[in-house]
């Protein structure tokens, strides 16, 4: 193939999907950080939601969001939520 046809700085480049993130000094940012991760590790876009969070997988900083979100998944028996958020929490 030629080198015309491809992008030398395309490697790592990952499109943008807003999460409705509140501005980061908002005292709800972490939560709704929280609900964005696992949202997005339900459909394939954890590198996604890692990128616009600013969080990686697993951070402890949300883990009491996580933990409130997993009580709601059992409550809505929602067992793919509730796997992820088990699974953050590891």
């Amino acid at each position: 193939m030629s080198r015309a046809f491809l992008r030398d700085d395309a490697e790592g480049e990952m499109p943008f999907r807003d999460y409705g993130l509140p501005p980061r000094d908002d005292p709800e940012f972490d939560r709704v950080a929280a609900r964005a991760l696992l949202e997005a590790a339900r459909v394939g876009e954890t590198q996604l939601a890692e990128r616009a969070t600013g969080y990686y997988w697993g951070e402890p900083a949300l883990r009491p969001h996580v933990e409130a979100i997993l009580a709601e998944a059992e409550r809505a028996r929602d067992d793919r939520l509730e796997t992820l958020a088990r699974r953050f929490l590891r």
